[in-house]
């Protein structure tokens, strides 16, 4: 896969929007194989919003980055179990941590994600489409994973899954795999050693710092 894809598809699985619907035929059709309530049914919802509004904005969003960059973070905290996915992110380094130093770490992973993949919503192709393949239910019913495929002219599909959870009354996503590859297990790798070697909010604090940063390439 080109790397300005996987920029996209990162960007977009990163919002739960990972495109799932990229033309308003492919919205109609995908709709009508997933239940009303269902976590499918969450994110195909989130996705025609999102774009709708990435289409709608997209010349204010050019010009003014900083309100991209608020429209990105609203749709990553509605859709994304930020916390959750932190502390799979920390692996081992996060047993015994304070639920206050996994969230440190959760913002400052989550925050310098969509500040380097943020942007590329931009460059969005409207002509791309998805379709849902299945909606599995694990650890009974309280794990879901959503496949999908993207559907892309002159190329073969690229899988895109996404492992969902409740938080309180909601589904919200906490990993997402592109062609097999697990985001947490991903950054689980890419942070082991930075976490080995210091705390948990001095990891936190380069991160902010943009001393490290999140490649989800």
């Amino acid at each position: 896969m080109k790397r300005s894809l996987l920029t996209l598809v990162i960007a977009s699985a990163l919002l739960a929007a990972a495109p799932l619907v990229f033309a308003q035929k492919a919205t109609v059709a995908a709709k009508a194989t997933v239940k009303a309530g269902s976590p499918s049914q969450l994110v195909l919802d989130n996705s025609t919003r999102i774009l709708t509004t990435l289409e709608a904005r997209r010349p204010e969003f050019t010009k003014n980055r900083a309100a991209l960059s608020r429209f990105v973070s609203s749709e990553f905290n509605q859709m994304f179990d930020r916390d959750y996915a932190g502390r799979l992110v920390l692996g081992v380094h996060g047993r015994g941590a304070s639920e206050a130093e996994v969230k440190l770490f959760a913002d400052a992973l989550a925050d310098n994600l969509m500040q380097r993949y943020g942007s590329s919503l931009l460059d969005f192709n409207t002509k791309l489409k998805v379709r849902v393949k299945s909606e599995t239910p694990l650890r009974g019913g309280a794990i879901v994973k959503v496949a999908s495929e993207m559907l892309r002219s002159g190329g073969e599909p690229i899988p895109v899954d996404y492992l969902m959870r409740k938080s309180g009354s909601t589904w919200k996503v906490f990993d997402v795999m592109v062609e097999g590859v697990s985001f947490v297990q991903t950054f689980r790798t890419q942070f082991d050693a930075p976490l080995k070697r210091k705390s948990i909010p001095q990891v936190a604090a380069d991160l902010k710092a943009g001393k490290l940063q999140a490649d989800a390439n």
